[in-house]
């Protein structure tokens, strides 16, 4: 049986990303559960930022932010640029995480992340509580054990963190692939 609650976000489970922002000495991570994909031509992606955070302010100036995708074994270094100010400590000092200057950005990317995507801002919309970034993803930066024979990135399904109710979690198993079920159709 099912009952109605309290409307709220429960989406679940959500990627957590940690997100690159600022230059040089003000550069900045910001863990987010709240990203996403919004277009496939041109590569197109979401984040939402409180107002309130040093990060709002690093992106709103820029116009630009990288998305950084975390890997299992970065989930301890996630959670403490979760916790704590950008505005008063050194997150990358703080997490032992390594910036990379950008490529095609002024901000940095982490090193130490599988998959980086370099954003820049082509739309901001205003919610009470937070604004929706929408980055026209310029380039990717993936580690190259991650790339196939054709230089396309593949990520093991085991490889990245998730966000479920408070929790990281690990996108162990795999149950099925893009159109497995296809061939339950021809049949």
């Amino acid at each position: 049986m099912k009952k109605s609650v309290r409307a709220g976000t429960y989406l679940a489970p959500v990627p957590v990303v940690l997100v690159s922002c600022g230059r040089e000495k003000e550069a900045n991570l910001i863990t987010l559960a709240w990203a996403g994909t919004v277009n496939s031509e041109p590569p197109i992606v979401s984040i939402s930022i409180r107002y309130q955070r040093h990060s709002y302010k690093l992106v709103e100036e820029s116009g630009e932010f990288t998305v950084n995708l975390v890997a299992k074994d970065m989930v301890r270094a996630t959670d403490l640029c979760g916790i704590v100010s950008g505005k008063d400590t050194d997150k990358f000092g703080l997490s032992g995480l390594t910036p990379c200057a950008g490529e095609r950005v002024s901000c940095p990317y982490v090193k130490e992340s599988p998959l980086s995507l370099e954003c820049k801002v082509i739309k901001k919309v205003e919610f009470p509580t937070h604004a929706v970034f929408f980055g026209e993803v310029v380039n990717a930066i993936a580690d190259e054990k991650f790339l196939d024979e054709k230089g396309k990135p593949v990520l093991p399904s085991d490889l990245l963190a998730a966000y479920v109710n408070g929790k990281y979690v690990s996108t162990q198993e795999t149950l099925g692939s893009y159109a497995y079920t296809a061939k339950e159709l021809k049949k």
